[in-house]
């Protein structure tokens, strides 16, 4: 855990160091800088950007509102589409999405609209007369949701919307999922989570308990029995295990549980910073823990990853981060055993390098040992098991360690459904989970419609 992570010593003035680095990691547009860059969209009437865009947002659309100065129209189009549209243009992989398939990569200027930072620009500065969307005719119906996440939440909203009351069951003592635990806090800065959560409520028709476990003071058989639908959305919550003797080990833990106690830390400098880390995995939460760990102040922070760079399931965008915050990345290398001190602490990590061997990694046996007083394990999440722990949750068919779903996210359970990052297939992508979350309510909701008119005397 966290508490066994030393201390370095702060310095005089460290609460203000250390918040200025946790601002905006992009800052946003100017209102001069949102029309010039409103301007260089062509407006394209087969737009890619919008086809690349996993929510199916009109970007074309809600730009040329910008450059109209209907600042309202463009943020209205965007939320039609993606409620959580000012987390999304704040942590979305923009550039191996909407912006990687602007036309504007290909004309002379080689340069894309900055389209996710004119997204937040819209919804930041627009300003509704209460909630822009009203609730449908009341259905009499109740869904319950599992999960406050990016995928629970866009659920519960559109079947709101819909005319649906939604009860949403969160484990923690927040609701938000990843947005509020698990993103690098430059990313989503000043309680951002939590403010756009609240806007989402405006709705209406959605209560949230906290405190509610699946698996453990809540039960799916429970749901099925006192709601019209179920829509499981728990996230992957368990950090995968690197299967080496002394995982366990303080100064080890997982790099999404460092990350949550940084974003609800309320004065970085009591923070537990290790003088030299190494971080084990090659995606995005690698390198928010890497840059964060560089940023909290820790002298020597060095990435490991098994395989090449061009491996690397983070972005391109991302790995230039890490280098500019001086994160030092090694590749072809595999870990192989943790190194204890005479107390019991780890002191280190001891590597194997790797290449390929055709189509085959293979181990080369020359070793190297790097010296940390912290190793954070960022090689992916997987189901936690208790989520499964009573029988009828059993009876959910998986891929590996995720649900099984159809196209309409309907689960082999009548009147269960799944989406988010804990259905197969996923993408890991708040963006993506938002998509799922806003589809499984449309199915459910048209489910039950369906059903109910079946059962209608002739």
């Amino acid at each position: 855990m966290i508490e066994s992570l030393q201390h370095l010593p702060p310095a005089a003035d460290s609460h203000a160091a250390l918040a200025s680095q946790f601002t905006d990691l992009a800052p946003p547009l100017t209102a001069r800088q949102a029309a010039i860059e409103a301007a260089r969209c062509l407006y394209c009437y087969d737009a890619p950007c919008m086809n690349a865009c996993p929510t199916g947002i009109d970007v074309a659309s809600f730009i040329r509102n910008i450059h109209d100065q209907n600042v309202n129209g463009a943020a209205y189009g965007i939320l039609q589409q993606n409620i959580l549209g000012g987390s999304c243009a704040r942590v979305c992989p923009t550039e191996i999405l909407c912006e990687q398939a602007c036309v504007r990569n290909h004309d002379a200027e080689a340069q894309p609209v900055k389209i996710g930072l004119l997204q937040r620009y819209a919804l930041d500065h627009a300003h509704f007369d209460g909630h822009p969307f009203q609730r449908a005719p009341s259905t009499g119906k109740t869904i319950a949701v599992v999960g406050a996440g990016p995928a629970g939440l866009s659920c519960a909203h559109r079947l709101a919307m819909l005319g649906n009351d939604v009860v949403v069951y969160e484990a923690r003592e927040k609701p938000g999922g990843l947005n509020e635990y698990g993103i690098a806090r430059y990313k989503l800065t000043d309680d951002f989570a939590q403010r756009e959560v609240a806007f989402l409520l405006q709705v209406g028709g959605i209560a949230i308990e906290y405190g509610r476990v699946l698996g453990t003071n809540l039960h799916l058989h429970d749901l099925q029995a006192r709601y019209d639908a179920v829509f499981l959305a728990t996230g992957l919550g368990a950090s995968r295990k690197l299967g080496l003797t002394g995982e366990d080990a303080p100064g080890l833990m997982a790099a999404i549980d460092y990350i949550a106690a940084l974003r609800q830390a309320t004065d970085l400098s009591t923070l537990p910073v290790p003088h030299r880390a190494v971080v084990i995995g090659a995606g995005n939460t690698a390198i928010d823990i890497a840059v964060q760990s560089r940023r909290l102040g820790a002298e020597e922070v060095t990435l490991v990853y098994r395989r090449g760079q061009e491996a690397m399931s983070a972005t391109g965008h991302e790995i230039d981060i890490a280098k500019a915050n001086g994160v030092v990345i090694r590749t072809w290398a595999a870990p192989l055993d943790i190194v204890l001190d005479e107390s019991g602490r780890v002191r280190g990590m001891r590597f194997e390098r790797t290449r390929m061997d055709g189509e085959r990694l293979v181990r080369t046996g020359e070793t190297f040992e790097i010296a940390a007083d912290a190793v954070f394990k960022a090689i992916g999440q997987t189901a936690d098991e208790a989520t499964f722990a009573d029988p009828i949750a059993r009876e959910l068919e998986r891929e590996a360690d995720r649900i099984r779903v159809d196209a309409g996210f309907r689960t082999a359970l009548p009147g269960v459904y799944a989406g988010g990052d804990c259905v197969a297939p996923g993408q890991d992508l708040t963006v993506q989970a938002v998509q799922h979350g806003k589809l499984a309510a449309i199915a459910i909701h048209n489910d039950i419609q369906t059903q109910a008119e079946a059962a209608w005397p002739t």
